[in-house]
């Protein structure tokens, strides 16, 4: 009896959070044509103004790059496998995809208070939208890759269709700490500024720019464990240099991703209901 006692609450609670987790999924499902609406009025707006619109997208990185690229290969010069502008606009590109989302998705629930207040429906929508905007801008910024990586002479093998595991990945890694930021805004709102520092630290802990590899010792093996380091290596593992990633921190990132997933979007779910409340 004692074991049954202790066994049902469990076992309640387990079937509780796989139940929000379906009733999360159908909305979220529902309401994909909103997904859709929100995601192309935001890149409407982010570019309806600007005199390059799109071309922001591409601007930014290949700016970064040569900025990137005058610091690492005439002032402190270091080593990579390929040439360093492709080195490193195949970094900032990917890291632009998660810190562009995550910028959004913190501010995106208390910069639309009408809409979280008044109407219902599943605010996931909004760190979603932010994440998809995110992805568009980013596959505008990899058509200047492919011609870099056609300058450099440098194309890639059978393993490059391994490429959208990595995606998916990063996608499932971004969009549950878009979920996070984006509740902990709402409650918290100096959680954005916080964020933005936290942000320019991690990305000069991560391989954006320069290789994991060079840092060496204790620090250097703890770095490479830094998940956006894990996805930016497997990126140029497969697609400049053909090899395959490592398979145990790319793997551990994944399923350390889908588990915070799961967890942070029932958390969300649940709380929902009060964010009009807090806004």
């Amino acid at each position: 009896m004692r074991t049954m006692d202790v066994v049902q609450p469990v076992s309640h609670d387990t079937t509780s959070v796989v139940q929000d987790l379906r009733d999360a999924w159908a909305e979220q499902f529902r309401c994909r044509d909103l997904l859709l609406q929100l995601a192309t009025r935001d890149l409407l707006l982010r570019y309806k103004q600007t005199a390059m619109g799109v071309a922001w997208a591409i601007f930014v990185p290949l700016l970064n790059t040569l900025i990137f690229t005058l610091l690492f290969t005439r002032v402190a010069p270091i080593k990579t496998a390929v040439a360093y502008p492709l080195f490193a606009y195949t970094g900032l590109v990917a890291w632009n995809l998660t810190a562009m989302a995550l910028r959004s998705a913190t501010t995106s629930l208390t910069s639309n208070p009408g809409l979280v207040s008044k109407v219902y429906f599943p605010r996931e929508v909004f760190p979603f939208a932010a994440l998809l905007v995110a992805v568009v801008d980013t596959f505008v910024a990899s058509v200047i890759l492919v011609g870099m990586m056609m300058l450099y002479h440098v194309m890639p093998g059978p393993l490059a269709l391994l490429l959208p595991v990595v995606l998916a990945v990063q996608l499932i890694f971004t969009a549950a700490l878009a979920l996070f930021l984006a509740m902990a805004n709402l409650f918290y709102r100096d959680v954005k500024y916080l964020f933005d520092a936290v942000l320019t630290i991690w990305m000069l802990a991560s391989s954006v720019v320069y290789p994991i590899e060079i840092v060496g010792g204790r620090l250097g093996r703890l770095m490479a464990w830094n998940p956006m380091a894990v996805i930016i290596d497997a990126y140029r593992s497969l697609l400049l240099q053909g090899t395959p990633p490592p398979v145990v921190p790319l793997a551990a990132v994944g399923l350390g991703s889908i588990l915070s997933l799961m967890i942070v979007w029932v958390s969300f779910h649940r709380a929902e209901f009060v964010f009009a409340e807090r806004i």
